[in-house]
């Protein structure tokens, strides 16, 4: 995965922690979840706000 597969992060995210608000959760936090993902393999220096944004965006659509 790369940073641009937000979705696919977002149902990993969604399946990792299921109880989790993604509403809650820092963007420092969220950076160290996503680096961490199995499958995950991209530079964690290449993510910023707007990406991180991104995928809590789609994290949210996710849970509901």
């Amino acid at each position: 995965m790369k940073w641009t597969d937000t979705i696919r992060i977002a149902e990993e995210l969604g399946e990792r922690y299921p109880d989790i608000d993604p509403l809650t959760v820092r963007f420092t936090d969220l950076h160290q979840w996503v680096c961490t993902l199995a499958g995950f393999d991209d530079d964690p220096a290449r993510s910023d706000e707007k990406i991180l944004e991104s995928i809590q965006m789609a994290w949210i659509d996710e849970v509901r």
